[in-house]
């Protein structure tokens, strides 16, 4: 078999989405596992709509989940290909120009759907009375792909076996009557130009497979295999489209989701692999397999992203964080990571956490006796993780507290808070000055 060689080809419209994202994740994944090539190519044959801006979005989101191309295009520069390719259709009768109007095949549609019938072109247009009246009307036409209106067989690496007849589907249009490109036509002649070896993507696009299959055969290319995974859905079976806004990479991003959460999140969503942390991209690529993907709709939860993402800050080691961590005044990073990372579900809780250390912390005194005793027991330094257990043993040996009595309140007048990391890893970190002066109800 050649080399693998898969595409992921955005439309520079808007923002990159969860969906799309996972489209990206999951080529770039089967295409690293297989030491093969993922191309990045973009869409922008809607000159209309295709911005600058968010093709830079795309480059930027892309790099950010720690995705890299082998190569990049896009298809305004291939232009000539596509027409080079319309004329081979065009020349071997594969394609026919059509002349309805918007108006006209929306009654027609409208008509058969009157009668329960699919709403399937009739392909009025090759009748030569209608040709030559429209063409005398002096309409232009759009081009359509004749189907065989046979039935169209492949083997799917997520669905198996798939047969679909081409004569329950309409004639695809090419090309407008403006002459601009439609997807499809494009998409086939790419992925034949660039040698594609798999087309890997949702499965809403299934149906128009069986179409572009035929054109594939039309040109006279390799038809590539395909894999058609299930589409993300809410948590309650709910289409995402009206909720794209908050789950762009972009909002993930603000939002304080790690890369590595969200590439975890959405390679193992829908799969029979757990959705657990992992420690890299590669990690991922070497448990990709087409038969993990189940055949169900993938449940995409923010709630359960926010619990990976903790997940994932918990096993992450200093060297990820370090340029990350703030500054903490002589404090050592590697240990207040080491410290505070149990606690935190975003990196950027690390900046409240580095206050506990280096103050202000306004002590919230719950008894003042047991904090003037814990005061006069407080050991000198220097401390370490024997320090805590050593010094609460001394102080509930001369108070009698125990238990709650004992640890919550040396936890408020350390921290001012009901919870947070371990105060064996904490209060060494703190520092005898700070603590004394936190047990006397002094801001420090």
């Amino acid at each position: 078999m050649s080399r693998v060689k898969v595409r992921f080809a955005p439309s520079p419209t808007g923002l990159l989405h969860a969906g799309n994202a996972r489209t990206a994740l999951l080529n770039w994944l089967f295409a690293r596992k297989a030491g093969g090539q993922f191309l990045l190519r973009i869409d922008d044959t809607d000159a209309a709509r295709s911005t600058k801006a968010f093709e830079d979005a795309i480059y930027r989101d892309l790099s950010w989940l720690g995705l890299t191309w082998d190569a990049t295009d896009r298809q305004a520069n291939r232009l000539i290909k596509y027409s080079t390719a319309f004329y081979r259709l065009q020349a071997s009768g594969h394609i026919y120009p059509a002349y309805e109007t918007e108006a006209e095949l929306d009654r027609q549609r409208s008509l058969l759907a009157a009668r329960k019938l699919p709403p399937i072109y009739n392909r009025a247009s090759l009748d030569p009375a209608n040709k030559q009246k429209w063409e005398a009307e002096g309409r232009a036409p759009h081009w359509r792909f004749k189907l065989s209106h046979s039935k169209v067989k492949w083997t799917d690496l997520v669905r198996g076996p798939v047969e679909i007849d081409t004569a329950t589907m309409s004639d695809p249009v090419l090309v407008r009557e403006d002459g601009a490109f439609l997807y499809t036509l494009p998409s086939v002649a790419d992925d034949a130009d660039m040698d594609i070896t798999h087309v890997v993507r949702g499965e809403d696009h299934v149906t128009n497979t069986a179409a572009q299959i035929e054109i594939f055969h039309a040109l006279g290319a390799t038809v590539p295999t395909f894999a058609h995974f299930p589409l993300l859905v809410g948590a309650g079976g709910e289409a995402l489209s009206k909720r794209l806004g908050s789950l762009s990479l972009d909002s993930m991003r603000d939002d304080g989701m790690e890369p590595l959460a969200v590439a975890s999140y959405l390679a193992k969503i829908g799969t029979s692999d757990p959705v657990e942390p992992r420690q890299s991209l590669g990690e991922l690529a070497g448990e990709f397999d087409f038969a993990k993907i189940g055949r169900a709709p993938a449940h995409f939860v923010p709630e359960e992203l926010e619990v990976l993402n903790a997940k994932t800050l918990h096993a992450m080691p200093f060297g990820a964080v370090a340029s990350k961590i703030p500054p903490l005044n002589g404090i050592s990073a590697e240990a207040f990571w080491d410290a505070v990372r149990p606690n935190i579900t975003r990196l950027s809780d690390t900046a409240g956490m580095a206050r506990l250390v280096t103050g202000p912390v306004t002590p919230v005194i719950e008894d003042a006796a047991l904090a003037a005793a814990a005061a006069a027991l407080l050991p000198p330094e220097p401390w370490d993780e024997t320090t805590w257990p050593l010094w609460t043993k001394a102080v509930a040996a001369q108070t009698g507290a125990k238990g709650r009595g004992l640890f919550h309140p040396l936890r408020l007048a350390l921290t001012g808070l009901e919870h947070g990391p371990e105060l064996k890893k904490l209060l060494p970190l703190i520092g005898r000055g700070r603590v004394l002066a936190r047990l006397k109800g002094e801001t420090a």
